[in-house]
């Protein structure tokens, strides 16, 4: 269902470099960019995530209740992006952790304060 969502960057740079890096740790890539964006995951069929320089060129800001959830797989596997997330300079927004019986999650801030999750969900 979900096509992708974008996240807004102050410094491409500086983001392509996270982003490469935490995103690889989830066997994702940047698939497609340009100058202000970059589109990141596993293929274009399925879900990615774009970060990108505003079209307006005003400066990035968070938006508040605005969160992108990453399906990470396993439990093994939140708790080592989660702490690769941090060991790139993301802030802790949550350590993982079993949140109900079937969701277990760990959230962190971004470099430019962007709100993601990491999570394993088991139903049924």
């Amino acid at each position: 269902m979900l096509g992708y969502a974008t996240i807004g960057v102050n410094d491409m740079d500086r983001a392509v470099a996270f982003y490469d890096a935490l995103l690889g740790e989830l066997g994702a890539h940047q698939l497609m960019g340009m100058d202000r964006i970059k589109m990141y995951g596993t293929s274009p069929d399925t879900g990615m995530l774009a970060i990108c320089i505003p079209y307006d060129e005003q400066p990035q800001k968070v938006g508040n209740g605005n969160m992108v959830a990453l399906s990470a797989g396993s439990r093994e596997a939140v708790d080592r992006v989660y702490a690769k997330a941090l060991e790139l300079g993301a802030s802790d927004e949550g350590e993982p952790g079993e949140r109900n019986p079937v969701f277990y999650g760990a959230y962190v801030r971004d470099l430019d304060g962007n709100k993601l999750c990491f999570y394993e969900m088991k139903l049924g």
